[in-house]
């Protein structure tokens, strides 16, 4: 059987991964396909696979604050959009036979367990996937730094970072945009914040940095790029604290 570089992992998906083609709502066919990965990679690659969702194709707190919103008060809405987008990735989950837990920062016991650290890591050790939902249950953080938390409080091996866009990995550019842009098969955390790399927010970065947790870039909208990227294929970008060789 194949091995699993990883024994245990957050993966952190975005809101729009989850979009219709209009960029908004939920895609019923996308969110079934990579239930199916997460699935199966769990099975057969004996990997405790952990998911932290954002809300974006439903509503971003940022977004609302530019219509003039308070921002505390837009965030929270785009907390309650993660669970949205939870609830919706556990019942794909479900349905292919895969027993999950929705987890949230906000208390809302009729559709969700509260967060427990020692809770989660105990449906993980049981073969459960663990859904992450609600961001930090605070405004002002992103989901990006919610899946560094819960990575170093789970002690994953490393955060998986599912990209969308149809960028595979990191590049010295937009490569939508620039044509000369290089794909940086590694990189390290301050190299990241020093050259302003889009990859996570900076809160994250840095989080990640001081504890240690290499985040791997890879496009989740390819079939089989989760498997891929469990099994150490260079699919995508590594960051990491160590110097590229």
């Amino acid at each position: 059987m194949a091995e699993s570089q990883y024994r245990r992992v957050v993966l952190k998906l975005s809101g729009e991964a989850f979009a219709e083609p209009s960029g908004s709502g939920i895609d019923a066919g996308v969110v079934a396909r990579i239930a199916e990965e997460v699935a199966d990679a769990r099975a057969e690659l004996d990997v405790e696979i952990a998911v932290v969702v954002g809300g974006g194709n439903i509503f971003r707190g940022i977004a609302g604050e530019t219509r003039g919103m308070d921002r505390a008060r837009a965030d929270y809405m785009g907390m309650l959009a993660t669970v949205i987008n939870a609830l919706a990735l556990q019942d794909a989950l479900e349905a292919v036979g895969q027993v999950t837990r929705v987890q949230t920062a906000i208390t809302m016991a009729q559709v969700a367990e509260p967060y427990v650290p020692l809770r989660a890591k105990r449906h993980l050790e049981k073969g459960r996937v663990v859904i992450f939902a609600a961001g930090t249950g605070n405004p002002f953080f992103t989901t990006d730094t919610t899946a560094a938390l819960r990575a170093a409080e789970m002690g994953a091996e490393a955060i998986l970072k599912g990209t969308h866009s149809g960028v595979d990995g990191i590049y010295s550019a937009d490569p939508r945009l620039d044509p000369d842009a290089v794909k940086l098969p590694e990189v390290t955390f301050l190299e990241v914040l020093n050259r302003g790399l889009k990859v996570m927010d900076s809160t994250a970065i840095t989080f990640c940095m001081d504890n240690k947790l290499p985040i791997v870039v890879f496009d989740v909208s390819t079939p089989g790029n989760i498997r891929r990227v469990l099994l150490g294929e260079p699919i995508g970008t590594i960051v990491s604290a160590k110097e590229a060789s």
